[in-house]
């Protein structure tokens, strides 16, 4: 299949879902990632389930344009956060006609964890929605081997598990273990680079996949080998880098990161 991209909103966070689809279109993205709910304190959030006017904005932008929606972010359970608090995510999710839910199970208690996420697919199902774990390093879900047991426990149809390519090798998850799992289990994935040395504190961690990803090849992370591992899938370019977006803007820095993702595939 012909490579298929879509600009995640971590890359342009500050971004109006509005401009974003139009620099999607502007610049040969097929789809974007929105993010409907705020990981950090701090963080703005463009919540289209809470703002009607915008969502239908958003609606006509998408029919303009061609460009679609590949997945909404974030349905993010800790211990304290229950699915059913993401239902008008979901909700708003098929409006929209996404395809994907990103969730992470930040949760010290890895059987309540499973059962919120089997909960959660049981409600995105219905709505033609999958569910995909995310598994940040510095989380209590840190590798591939924990999404995997969660995945396994729960048997659902509409489950799956989302490679990051910066998660998986900050992990340091294995090529082999994921060459050997389900085809079915994977939606799309999350691609960047990133320098080859692994931060040795959480801080540092957190930072790098925050703010200071790199455009595929001018980092150290072996992407195409993680990528081979799995069957041909689109690509959400998630790629926040302060310096870069202060300096170039939104438009030429979601520019730079597809026409390089593009040539680091292609060679």
């Amino acid at each position: 299949m012909a490579l298929q991209f879509s600009l995640a909103h971590l890359t342009v966070l500050t971004c109006p879902p509005t401009e974003m689809i139009r620099i999607a279109q502007r610049t040969g993205y097929d789809f974007v990632s929105l993010r409907l709910t705020a990981v950090t304190p701090t963080e703005h959030v463009f919540a289209l389930q809470n703002d009607r006017a915008m969502l239908n904005e958003v609606k006509a932008l998408l029919a303009d344009t061609g460009v679609g929606v590949l997945d909404i972010e974030l349905a993010r359970m800790p211990a304290e956060i229950e699915p059913e608090t993401y239902a008008a995510v979901l909700d708003t999710a098929a409006e929209l006609g996404a395809r994907h839910i990103l969730t992470q199970l930040p949760d010290p208690d890895r059987e309540r964890a499973a059962q919120r996420f089997a909960r959660l697919c049981d409600m995105a199902r219905p709505l033609g929605l999958t569910v995909d774990v995310e598994y940040p390093s510095w989380t209590e879900t840190p590798d591939l081997q924990a999404a995997v047991e969660v995945v396994r426990a729960i048997n659902r149809p509409n489950a799956g598990i989302v490679i990051d390519t910066l998660h998986f090798n900050r992990s340091r998850d294995s090529i082999n273990e994921l060459r050997a799992l389900p085809r079915e289990w994977f939606h799309y994935a999350q691609v960047c680079d990133a320098p080859a040395e692994i931060p040795d504190t959480v801080e540092g961690l957190i930072h790098a996949a925050r703010s200071e990803r790199y455009v595929p090849g001018e980092g150290g992370i072996d992407i195409r080998s993680i990528l081979d591992a799995m069957p041909a899938l689109p690509y959400s370019l998630e790629i926040p880098n302060d310096a870069q977006l202060q300096a170039l803007g939104h438009e030429e820095w979601a520019r730079r990161c597809i026409d390089g993702a593009r040539r680091y595939l292609a060679a």
